[in-house]
């Protein structure tokens, strides 16, 4: 009798949920919900870089993908389900009270920004990341060594300290703070005590300061010594952590019956979704798994025997059984993919959607229709007429940091730029400028690695636009003079969030066994063309000395 798992995958704009024959692999259903709050930017100030989600968007997300999985697959299957497992953007922490529940959720806070998810974009903290960075060089002990020796903005310990900072009424009221993903299989287990929540090791040690060198947090007076507020703060958090091969629990009475699913249901620990991401891409040792969407999460895992004591400058984090159990699970990425082709699709949408709606000649419909449609196909024809270019070394040039810079070497301060424009610069020729930038990002993260003793042989494409853009996974293979394969899976983070659920389950003894039988293989492969592996690499320190110079500028 076939047995069945499902992996829901919260992103930055949706949720999406996959009904999964445990056996075989087979993608049984799919459903897909895009928060309705988030859509309308509610709670959110880009301007700021303030980007908070409210809970309710994840809730009505997780009942109404699952439900719809169900509905499709038929009472049958349905009651064949054997586990659940989530995955989450991160880092992207909330303040709690004593039972649990998001401040957001209680009548006196709905409307309040910082009693909401604080989601990974949000860069409200760079002056607490910035004093976190300066702090922790006042102490004997490296407590930055298992982070890449640089703290972000983008993470847990920033943000707390900073609502903390600005907002009593959250301060009062918190009991505790709680990661997204850690919060969801909660909830599914109808937890109601926040010190019963079990805690992911993958939230835990990549995002605040988690380590078992230290036994847990840093010491009390780390914390105590940066700001007052954090004095004691870490007895309201946690000590122990758990892999995402663990059981967070058994669906509670409650929402087994608002999902139609039996009652012995496995919840799985929660991890952040490019690290079940790059399970459900089926990652090998020494082989950098790039999930690639609106930002880059770069996956590395290595047996625990080769890393030692060897600690990895300038990257997000090094952590035990963050990605496989047993293995060091490394991470990196870029603050801006995806959202720097949208950002350039916006600036190229402006007319459009300004202008059309007034017309003379075409009734208000018309033009609608005729704007998504330019829309919908401005990407498509960008890439086709950028890659029948001829691009000269001096070509208009630029740097990926629209967002802030991620990796190597965290600095959300940092800005983007386009240089070497003139009267001849095109929008397909500022878009090759842009692809380009996000390439050579790629190749600085790979640079690091090798330049800090960790070899990378090889490149796993996923998520949206290794799947739907070959003209940049080309370049990126240029970029970088290795091959890239692309994963046949639509939804890696899903998938791999269902192989963890099996393994949760007991079908599989080793999450490694769920990838060998659950894993869907590769149907692309990008070679480097030799051709252009010089031109590119000259253009690359180009790129590195433009970052420079803005740094520079940055600094002074």
């Amino acid at each position: 009798m076939s047995q069945y798992v499902i992996g829901v995958d919260y992103g930055t704009d949706s949720v999406r949920s996959i009904l999964v024959n445990a056996n075989s692999g087979e993608e049984i259903a799919a459903s897909v919900f895009y928060y309705p709050r988030w859509k309308q930017q509610l709670y959110c100030n880009a301007t700021d870089n303030q980007f908070r989600q409210h809970p309710l968007d994840y809730l009505e997300g997780l009942e109404q993908t699952i439900k719809v999985c169900l509905e499709k697959a038929g009472p049958a299957i349905a009651a064949g389900v054997k586990g659940i497992s989530i995955d989450t953007t991160g880092s992207t922490p909330v303040a709690v009270d004593a039972t649990g529940t998001p401040l957001a959720l209680l009548p006196e806070f709905k409307e309040n920004p910082n009693a909401m998810f604080v989601l990974w974009k949000d860069h409200t903290s760079v002056n607490e990341a910035a004093e976190i960075n300066v702090h922790a060089t006042k102490f004997p002990v490296n407590y930055l060594q298992y982070v890449g020796g640089i703290y972000s903005s983008e993470w847990f310990w920033a943000k707390l300290l900073h609502i903390l900072r600005i907002d009593e009424t959250v301060r009062s009221k918190a009991a505790s703070w709680v990661e997204h993903c850690d919060w969801i299989p909660f909830v599914l287990t109808g937890g109601n005590d926040v010190t019963q929540m079990k805690r992911g090791v993958c939230s835990a040690g990549h995002k605040a300061l988690w380590a078992e060198a230290f036994n847990g947090f840093p010491p009390n007076e780390f914390f105590a010594t940066l700001d007052p507020l954090l004095d004691g703060f870490t007895t309201k958090l946690f000590t122990e952590t758990y892999t995402s091969a663990q059981q967070a629990g058994i669906i509670s009475a409650e929402w087994a019956q608002r999902l139609g699913l039996p009652n012995d249901v496995v919840i799985g620990v929660g991890a952040f979704d490019a690290h079940m991401g790059a399970v459900g891409g089926q990652i090998e040792p020494y082989h950098l798994s790039k999930v690639m969407g609106t930002s880059t999460c770069d996956m590395l895992v290595a047996p625990v025997a080769d890393i030692n004591d060897r600690c990895v400058n300038g990257i997000c984090g090094q952590v035990d059984g963050s990605i496989i159990p047993g293995m060091i699970g490394l991470e990196a990425g870029q603050s801006a993919f995806g959202d720097i082709y949208a950002w350039f699709k916006s600036v190229l949408d402006w007319p459009a959607k300004n202008l059309l709606q007034n017309s003379a000649i075409i009734d208000a419909a018309t033009a609608e229709k005729l704007q998504q449609e330019m829309s919908d196909k401005l990407i498509a024809e960008l890439s086709k007429q950028a890659a029948a270019l001829t691009i000269s070394e001096d070509a208009e040039l630029a740097v990926d940091w629209m967002n802030g810079r991620r990796t190597p070497d965290a600095n959300q301060l940092l800005e983007g730029a386009i240089a070497n424009i003139n009267l001849g610069s095109s929008a397909p020729r500022i878009f090759h400028a842009l692809v380009e930038a996000t390439c050579f990002g790629a190749k600085a993260i790979v640079d690091r690695f090798i330049d800090e003793g960790i070899p990378v042989k090889g490149l796993i494409g996923l998520g949206g636009v290794a799947k739907k853009s070959p003209f940049i996974m080309q370049m990126m293979a240029d970029v970088m003079n290795m091959p890239i394969r692309i994963h046949k899976s639509e939804q890696t983070c899903a998938l791999g969030a269902a192989m963890f659920a099996a393994t949760a389950a007991g079908i599989y003894n080793k999450v490694e066994e769920a990838m060998e039988v659950m894993g869907q293989g590769f149907d692309a492969e990008y070679n480097p063309n030799p051709a252009k592996v010089a031109f590119y690499q000259t253009r690359y320190n180009k790129y590195k000395q433009l970052g420079a110079f803005i740094e520079q500028q940055t600094k002074a």
